[in-house]
Protein backbone atom coordinates (compact mmCIF):
# COMPACT_ATOMS: atom_id res chain seq x y z
CA UNK A 1 0.00 0.00 0.00
CA UNK A 2 2.90 2.37 0.71
CA UNK A 3 4.27 2.14 -2.82
CA UNK A 4 1.05 3.60 -4.27
CA UNK A 5 1.38 6.60 -1.98
CA UNK A 6 5.01 7.05 -2.98
CA UNK A 7 4.25 6.76 -6.71
CA UNK A 8 1.34 9.21 -6.53
CA UNK A 9 3.44 11.54 -4.39
CA UNK A 10 6.29 11.26 -6.89
CA UNK A 11 3.98 12.14 -9.78
CA UNK A 12 2.62 15.15 -7.88
CA UNK A 13 6.17 16.27 -7.08
CA UNK A 14 7.30 15.95 -10.72
CA UNK A 15 4.32 17.93 -12.03
CA UNK A 16 4.86 20.48 -9.26
CA UNK A 17 8.55 20.80 -10.12
CA UNK A 18 7.71 21.25 -13.79
CA UNK A 19 5.35 24.11 -12.92
CA UNK A 20 7.53 25.69 -10.24
CA UNK A 21 10.23 28.23 -11.09
CA UNK A 22 12.96 26.23 -9.32
CA UNK A 23 15.11 25.95 -12.41
CA UNK A 24 15.39 28.43 -15.24
CA UNK A 25 14.51 25.97 -18.02
CA UNK A 26 11.25 24.88 -16.36
CA UNK A 27 10.19 28.47 -16.18
CA UNK A 28 11.28 29.25 -19.72
CA UNK A 29 9.91 26.08 -21.34
CA UNK A 30 6.71 25.49 -19.34
CA UNK A 31 5.44 28.37 -17.18
CA UNK A 32 6.04 31.25 -19.54
CA UNK A 33 4.44 29.53 -22.58
CA UNK A 34 1.43 28.54 -20.46
CA UNK A 35 1.10 32.10 -19.17
CA UNK A 36 1.50 33.63 -22.64
CA UNK A 37 -1.05 31.18 -24.03
CA UNK A 38 -3.43 32.19 -21.27
CA UNK A 39 -2.77 35.86 -22.11
CA UNK A 40 -3.37 35.26 -25.81
CA UNK A 41 -6.70 33.58 -25.09
CA UNK A 42 -7.81 36.42 -22.83
CA UNK A 43 -6.58 39.04 -25.32
CA UNK A 44 -8.73 37.52 -28.06
CA UNK A 45 -11.71 38.76 -26.05
CA UNK A 46 -10.17 41.92 -24.58
CA UNK A 47 -6.80 42.94 -26.02
CA UNK A 48 -5.82 45.44 -23.27
CA UNK A 49 -5.95 42.60 -20.71
CA UNK A 50 -3.01 40.74 -22.29
CA UNK A 51 -0.29 41.91 -19.90
CA UNK A 52 -2.35 41.46 -16.77
CA UNK A 53 -3.58 38.03 -17.82
CA UNK A 54 -0.04 36.81 -18.59
CA UNK A 55 1.09 37.97 -15.17
CA UNK A 56 -1.88 36.27 -13.50
CA UNK A 57 -1.39 33.08 -15.54
CA UNK A 58 2.32 33.00 -14.78
CA UNK A 59 1.74 33.60 -11.11
CA UNK A 60 -0.90 30.87 -10.93
CA UNK A 61 1.39 28.28 -12.58
CA UNK A 62 4.16 29.11 -10.09
CA UNK A 63 1.94 28.88 -7.03
CA UNK A 64 0.30 25.68 -8.30
CA UNK A 65 3.75 24.23 -8.95
CA UNK A 66 4.97 24.97 -5.44
CA UNK A 67 1.80 23.58 -3.86
CA UNK A 68 1.97 20.35 -5.90
CA UNK A 69 5.69 19.95 -5.22
CA UNK A 70 5.14 20.42 -1.51
CA UNK A 71 2.20 18.00 -1.40
CA UNK A 72 4.07 15.38 -3.44
CA UNK A 73 7.16 15.57 -1.26
CA UNK A 74 5.03 15.21 1.85
CA UNK A 75 3.27 12.19 0.40
CA UNK A 76 6.58 10.52 -0.42
CA UNK A 77 8.33 11.27 2.85
CA UNK A 78 5.72 10.46 5.48
CA UNK A 79 3.01 7.96 6.21
CA UNK A 80 0.80 10.67 7.67
CA UNK A 81 -0.80 13.47 5.68
CA UNK A 82 0.61 16.78 6.90
CA UNK A 83 -1.39 19.96 6.34
CA UNK A 84 -0.14 22.58 3.95
CA UNK A 85 0.51 25.39 6.43
CA UNK A 86 -0.11 29.09 6.11
CA UNK A 87 3.63 29.79 6.30
CA UNK A 88 4.24 27.31 3.44
CA UNK A 89 1.67 29.15 1.34
CA UNK A 90 3.14 32.58 2.18
CA UNK A 91 6.62 31.39 1.21
CA UNK A 92 5.35 29.97 -2.09
CA UNK A 93 3.45 33.17 -2.91
CA UNK A 94 6.49 35.34 -2.07
CA UNK A 95 8.80 33.44 -4.41
CA UNK A 96 6.18 33.60 -7.14
CA UNK A 97 5.85 37.36 -6.76
CA UNK A 98 9.60 37.81 -7.33
CA UNK A 99 9.40 35.83 -10.56
CA UNK A 100 6.32 37.77 -11.56
CA UNK A 101 8.37 40.96 -11.31
CA UNK A 102 10.68 39.56 -13.99
CA UNK A 103 7.70 38.94 -16.28
CA UNK A 104 6.45 42.52 -15.76
CA UNK A 105 9.92 43.78 -16.74
CA UNK A 106 9.71 41.72 -19.97
CA UNK A 107 6.47 43.58 -20.79
CA UNK A 108 7.99 46.96 -20.08
CA UNK A 109 10.89 46.26 -22.46
CA UNK A 110 8.46 45.12 -25.18
CA UNK A 111 9.72 41.54 -25.31
CA UNK A 112 6.32 40.05 -24.46
CA UNK A 113 3.19 41.31 -26.24
CA UNK A 114 -0.09 40.00 -27.71
CA UNK A 115 0.41 37.51 -30.54
CA UNK A 116 -1.18 39.76 -33.17
CA UNK A 117 1.32 42.51 -32.30
CA UNK A 118 4.23 40.35 -33.48
CA UNK A 119 2.77 40.27 -37.00
CA UNK A 120 1.42 43.82 -37.34
CA UNK A 121 3.32 46.19 -39.56
CA UNK A 122 4.05 49.59 -38.13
Amino acid sequence: MGWKRKVSGGLLAVVGFMLSPLSWWNDLVINLPLAIGFGWIVSLFYKPAFEASVVVGYWLTNVLGFVLLHKGAEKISSDKQKRYSRSDFIKDVSVSLVYTGVIVALFKFGILKPIKSYFEQK
